[in-house]
C-alpha cells in the first residue's frame, strides 16, 4: 500500500507526528504543573492535554483503518487531502480543548469528517466489488 499511494503515505505519517506531539505536551505538562506518572488527572491544565492525547488516541482507531481502506477507493490524493484536513482537525480541537473545552466542536468536526468519508468509501468501494 505504500508505494502504491505516497502522498496518502506522508499525510498518515503526519497525522501520527501530530499524535506525538500531543503526547510531549503531556509530559510537558506533567512537569509543569506537578502531575507525577502514572496520575491521569491533578491540575486542569494539565487534565486539558491529557484529554486532548487520549481523544486523539481514541481517534486513531477510526481514522487509520480509514485511511487504509478508503485510499484504493478514492485514490492517493484525495485520501491524502482528507488525512491532512484530519491532522488539521485534530491541531484546531487542541488548540480550542487547551483555551476553552466548551470550544473543541469544529476541530472535532474536522477530525470526524474525513474518517467517515474514508470509512464508507471503504465499505462503498468492498460492497462494489461483491
Amino acid at each position: 500500500m505504500f508505494t502504491a499511494y505516497p502522498l496518502t503515505t506522508l499525510a498518515l505519517v503526519l497525522a501520527l507526528i501530530v499524535y506525538f506531539a500531543l503526547s510531549v505536551n503531556v509530559g510537558r505538562a506533567r512537569a509543569t504543573w506537578g502531575v507525577p506518572a502514572p496520575q491521569a488527572s491533578g491540575h486542569p491544565e494539565f487534565d486539558k492535554r491529557y484529554r486532548v492525547q487520549m481523544n486523539t488516541l481514541e481517534q486513531l482507531a477510526l481514522f487509520v483503518p480509514g485511511v487504509l481502506v478508503g485510499a484504493p477507493v478514492l485514490g492517493d490524493a484525495a485520501a491524502a487531502g482528507l488525512a491532512l484536513l484530519w491532522s488539521a482537525g485534530r491541531i484546531i480541537f487542541a488548540r480550542a480543548y487547551y483555551a476553552d473545552p466548551a470550544k473543541r466542536g469544529p476541530g472535532f468536526g474536522l477530525t470526524l469528517l474525513p474518517s467517515l468519508v474514508l470509512l464508507l468509501a471503504g465499505a462503498w468501494g468492498a460492497i462494489s466489488s461483491l
